[in-house]
């Protein structure tokens, strides 16, 4: 039994017609009907009943094409696997990420990947959401790792996870000694946010007119590492992704819930409806956690 035997007869099936089925194997009708001939023969069994007109199945015919099917499905799936695995041992990828996710999100996953598929290079873009946004709509990326909201018809959005924001606090500050921290407690003090474009400072800004609360701003940065340094310096309070105070260590700011609802902003896969995930980026992305690490 052979597996251009197997497609000649589900054609036959198809078609009700040898001719037809003929064409559409790119093959003479001759040559199909003596493979179906020799198919018969080794199954001791007639499949088709001939007629000048069409093609039809017997009933020994109607029980061999389910199986048939499977066989050829099952077949053209392990072609599809092999050619994803051979896709993903060489390649690149283009990854954009915002920069207060890139630092503490990127190096356990791509450690992940590249131990999987070494021989795929993936370059990584820090920008902000719009940018990033841009970047993927003009198919410049493949993927972009961004924050909600996202709103546009053009894009796939992917929800990863939902993630904290904590506040942060200069080491031994009065309010680190408080059980329970309110906005109400924040009103006197001075805030560090981000500069205006990135998305993070707009979510912090967002969530205190929320509350009904007008922060008393009194620096900006493009760099959440630098927020951190100036609030450590004792300059101000600012609002923290969880993500970024994992590797928090002596001398940094103090880390702390606020009272309900607390702030959070949620991480996204965002992509191209035009240009699907890759089989490298769709693998990127079961890599990504579905979680905050």
């Amino acid at each position: 039994m052979e597996m251009h035997q197997l497609r000649y007869t589900v054609a036959v099936a198809r078609t009700k017609n040898f001719s037809r089925a003929a064409e559409q194997c790119h093959v003479s009708q001759p040559s199909l009907s003596q493979q179906i001939q020799k198919l018969e023969d080794e199954l001791g069994e007639r499949l088709f009943e001939r007629t000048k007109r069409d093609a039809r199945l017997t009933p020994h015919g109607e029980a061999f094409l389910p199986r048939a099917l499977r066989i050829l499905e099952e077949v053209d799936a392990a072609k599809r696997e092999a050619t994803d695995a051979r896709e993903l041992l060489r390649g690149t990828i283009t990854i954009g990420v915002l920069p207060t996710i890139a630092p503490y999100l990127l190096p356990g996953v791509l450690t992940k990947f590249a131990d999987m598929f070494p021989g795929v290079e993936v370059v990584v873009q820090e920008e902000t959401t719009a940018h990033l946004l841009k970047l993927v709509l003009g198919c410049e990326i493949d993927l972009a790792v961004a924050s909600h909201p996202i709103h546009d018809s053009h894009l796939e959005v992917l929800e990863l996870f939902t993630e904290e924001l904590l506040l942060a606090l200069p080491p031994r500050h009065p309010l680190a000694r408080k059980r329970t921290i309110s906005v109400g407690d924040l009103e006197s003090e001075p805030f560090i946010v981000m500069k205006d474009g990135h998305c993070l400072g707009d979510q912090v800004l967002r969530f205190c007119e929320r509350r009904d609360f007008r922060p008393n701003i009194s620096f900006r940065s493009t760099q959440l590492e630098t927020v951190q340094s100036l609030v450590c310096a004792g300059l101000g309070l600012s609002l923290i992704p969880a993500m970024a105070t994992k590797a928090a260590h002596r001398g940094q700011p103090q880390y702390r819930s606020l009272s309900a609802p607390k702030p959070e902003r949620k991480i996204v896969a965002v992509w191209s409806n035009r240009r699907p995930p890759s089989r490298a980026t769709q693998a990127f992305l079961k890599i990504v956690p579905r979680g905050p690490n």
